[in-house]
């Protein structure tokens, strides 16, 4: 509803050369050539009077006495600049830039670069939160972090919009404190108590939605389980990925907790059912979860096919001691959409009790 999201889509699809978007196209999705590409997510980017871009490129932000829900804007604002600099390391530097007859430099790049990290114009240093701020640079004050209502979100609070950053999660980590006070937030976010008063003028997020603070019937939230996968505490994604899943989708009428808006609750059930999910659309990389079924089988758009097996997983034995795929042990977080689309097997072995070190790397982050 906010921000510019149309470009994570076009970008990632031409970086993963989906449907050969980089090639002559027959689908006739987009003009393949770079020049085209990069012309189109350019514009997107500047419409000075979409979501107030003019304040956010002045500023480094949204402020929240020219809109209600500027806080919200920046953060999906600043994952789209990011998109558009994964772009602009790729593409070759004798494309036009939008208008103009001057090329693609690296000053473009650091641009974009920059404005990916807008999201920390609107973390508070005093309590290491997303909120809101005015065009004068002070904060909204009192704050109330799990209020859905006047704080500068849109179907949300600041204890889940807070971890809206995919694109940059250790520079996240960092600026909420440490590795230990993120796990920590987590953890409570995931075991909180929210009264009803706070969600109570919030269609869209209900209590059959939410697992402790944690709200699952709203997308914006859905990467948050991922978020351990950065952390010294990895495991607890798969603990809460199979908790989710039992928990939020039932086979019956409501078997849904929340609004399915373009399929994403759905879409986050088939990924996270298969042990993988794209935290952050663009990089190229699904971080491993926690499979939920013995097997799955992908018919790939190329011809090839994807087994996955996780023979003993179970609710008691839904931690990953290893992974391999064709063979071959996995040693990262993540599994990349090149390795999905070659197709082959891959095995998930599954234990009751969490493997510690099963990956040494760790997935994408800006910093």
């Amino acid at each position: 509803m906010i921000g510019y999201h149309g470009v994570s889509p076009v970008v990632d699809a031409w970086l993963n050369n989906v449907y050969g978007f980089q090639e002559k196209n027959p689908y006739h999705l987009i003009d393949p050539y770079e020049e085209e590409l990069f012309s189109l997510v350019n514009h997107s980017a500047n419409l000075d009077y979409y979501d107030h871009t003019d304040l956010y490129k002045k500023l480094g932000y949204v402020p929240y006495n020219k809109s209600a829900v500027g806080t919200s804007i920046t953060l999906e604002n600043a994952y789209e600049d990011w998109v558009i600099y994964q772009l602009c390391k790729k593409i070759p530097k004798t494309v036009k830039n939008d208008n103009t007859n001057k090329y693609i430099e690296d000053e473009l790049c650091e641009k974009y670069r920059q404005r990916a990290l807008n999201f920390k114009n609107v973390f508070n240093p005093e309590t290491g939160f997303a909120q809101a701020r005015y065009e004068d640079g002070s904060w909204k004050t009192p704050a109330d972090l799990l209020s859905t209502s006047n704080e500068g979100f849109i179907e949300g609070n600041s204890w889940n919009y807070s971890f809206y950053v995919p694109h940059d999660v250790n520079g996240l980590i960092k600026i909420m404190g440490g590795d230990k006070v993120f796990v920590n937030r987590l953890d409570e976010l995931f075991t909180m108590y929210v009264p009803d008063k706070f969600f109570a003028e919030t269609e869209d997020v209900t209590r059959e939605g939410m697992l402790g603070g944690y709200v699952h019937g709203n997308e914006p939230s859905h990467h948050i389980p991922y978020l351990y996968m950065w952390t010294s505490q990895p495991w607890k994604t798969q603990q809460h990925v199979h908790e989710v899943m039992n928990k939020m989708y039932k086979n019956n009428i409501d078997g849904l907790c929340g609004n399915d808006d373009c399929g994403q609750m759905s879409a986050w059930y088939i990924f996270s059912a298969m042990g993988f999910y794209p935290v952050c659309p663009a990089s190229g990389q699904y971080v491993f979860g926690a499979p939920y079924l013995p097997e799955n089988v992908l018919h790939l758009q190329n011809g090839n096919t994807l087994t996955i097996k996780a023979p003993n997983v179970s609710d008691k034995n839904c931690y990953i001691q290893s992974i391999t795929l064709n063979g071959k042990p996995i040693h990262c977080a993540y599994i990349t959409y090149e390795q999905i689309m070659a197709g082959g097997e891959l095995i998930f072995t599954m234990g009751s009790k969490p493997n510690k070190k099963w990956f040494t790397e760790k997935p994408y982050s800006l910093e």
